[in-house]
């Protein structure tokens, strides 16, 4: 399914562009291509198009994290791509682990990987470029000391992050998908989520599973 895409800039080259990119190498992902040069005016174009494909430098628009945040889960379905010349490596950590879509793109970026980057956030998917997975990588790992998970149930939240269903990991593991379930509930108490999700973001956090293993 096309989408629209918003590319909300302020830069005229920048947004010329994408534009550009986005007519002659991803026709095939956008229906239409619209342009916004403040947050406003975002805000509008997601208004107008709940899900479309946002391209956001949210530095040039004096835009917080907390009015960043707020706009996002103002617009859940609508994939958030952070187009930046400087990416806040804290601020980057925060809204990759956090339960929002959003696919981080330095403007220093190749061309290759804006393509990649285009086409996972039409298909509703996060994304990373090399070098913001490696500031993840190098910055995110606790010691397993302090994870009250066993080796087991460590097992089992790694491939869960990796995708893998409960009939899946019990077939692997020569387990009943009864265990399992009760592996899973175990490590929703331990870790004090919810719900799967919740315990992902805890596995990329503890360095269980590569950022970049993950974002493939």
């Amino acid at each position: 399914m096309k989408r629209t895409l918003i590319l909300a800039d302020n830069q005229d080259i920048t947004r010329r562009g994408m534009q550009a990119l986005a007519v002659t190498e991803c026709a095939s992902l956008f229906s239409t291509v619209t342009e916004a040069d403040s947050r406003s005016e975002l805000t509008r174009a997601l208004l107008a198009d709940p899900e479309a494909v946002a391209v956001i430098d949210y530095t040039l628009f004096d835009c917080t994290e907390s009015q960043l945040s707020a706009l996002k889960e103002r617009f859940p379905r609508a994939p958030f791509i952070l187009f930046c010349d400087s990416l806040n490596q804290e601020l980057t950590r925060r809204l990759v682990f956090s339960q929002a879509l959003f696919c981080m793109l330095p403007k220093d970026s190749s061309l290759k990987e804006i393509r990649e980057c285009l086409t996972e956030a039409t298909e509703g998917r996060p994304y990373l470029t090399g070098k913001v997975a490696a500031w993840l990588k190098q910055s995110g790992k606790t010691t397993d000391a302090v994870s009250p998970l066993t080796t087991t149930e460590k097992e089992i939240l790694r491939a869960m992050a990796l995708g893998k269903s409960t009939k899946d990991i019990a077939s692997e593991r020569f387990l009943s998908i009864y265990t399992v379930m009760t592996h899973r509930k175990n490590i929703f108490r331990k870790l004090g989520v919810n719900n799967a999700h919740e315990a992902i973001r805890h596995a990329l956090r503890s360095g269980l599973v590569d950022v970049v293993e993950y974002y493939i």
